[in-house]
């Protein structure tokens, strides 16, 4: 009996299932204890691969608890590439839906932060505008100007203060208190994140959707001052051109 790609995947990933019949030993029995072996090997691997991708998810709920959730993820979202640095990417709304995490309300959105660094480090590079470009252009046109960002920018929002919620696992530190979204950029070689207002990350979002800049300040509201943000995307290399 000829063994599918389909039925070996289907089995390798549900150990209730028996190994598949055309698979068999030297003498002709079926291959059960050696396709478990395997089977228990890929199931270490990836949930190894899952640790290595939510570090701060992983102290959050600890080892034990991560290692059982992960063993529920990734029977039902094998992996879609052979390129295990991605692997997780379905990881925050599993835990949005996930029974038991629910005592954690904010793991979907630290799930969503640690899944952006990853991104954010394997984008492509891009040249920065100079600090002072959006000073250099005829005021009249400024509520007209749309920005590009660098492939690496990411906005996390949250109703949580999640930036710190990061920070606090992985630096130590306080946490604030509300919603605070992280904005994370790579002005180097990292990725680096910093914390966001609902305010400033509203208005970063528009901008990234390339809604002018006369646009998307009414996304901060009344008095909404542009300058805190758009030092900080400066700062970090963020914006990469800016058209009139």
């Amino acid at each position: 009996m000829i063994t599918t790609q389909s039925e070996f995947r289907a089995a390798l990933m549900d150990p209730q299932q028996p190994p598949p019949e055309g698979l068999r030993n030297p003498d002709g029995a079926q291959a059960t204890k050696r396709f478990d072996v395997y089977r228990n090997n890929v199931a270490v691997s990836l949930t190894d691969a899952l640790e290595a991708a939510f570090p701060v998810v992983h102290k959050l709920v600890g080892t034990d608890f991560f290692r059982a959730m992960a063993g529920v993820y990734l029977r039902a979202h094998p992996p879609k590439s052979p390129l295990m640095m991605f692997y997780g990417d379905d990881m925050p709304d599993f835990l949005a839906g996930f029974g038991p995490a629910q005592s954690v309300p904010y793991l979907p959105d630290v799930a969503r932060l640690e899944l952006a660094l990853r991104h954010s480090y394997h984008a492509a590079d891009a040249t920065p505008v100079s600090p002072d470009a959006l000073g250099q252009l005829p005021p009249d046109t400024l509520p007209h100007v749309t920005f590009t960002f660098a492939p690496s920018v990411r906005i996390i929002p949250s109703t949580f203060p999640l930036r710190d919620i990061w920070w606090s696992n992985t630096h130590g530190g306080d946490i604030a208190q509300g919603a605070q979204a992280a904005l994370i950029t790579r002005p180097e070689f990292d990725p680096t994140v910093d914390a966001l207002t609902p305010r400033q990350a509203a208005v970063a979002q528009a901008l990234m959707s390339s809604e002018p800049l006369g646009h998307a300040l009414r996304h901060g509201g009344a008095g909404f001052d542009l300058g805190p943000l758009l030092g900080l995307l400066l700062a970090r290399n963020a914006i990469t051109s800016l058209k009139t």
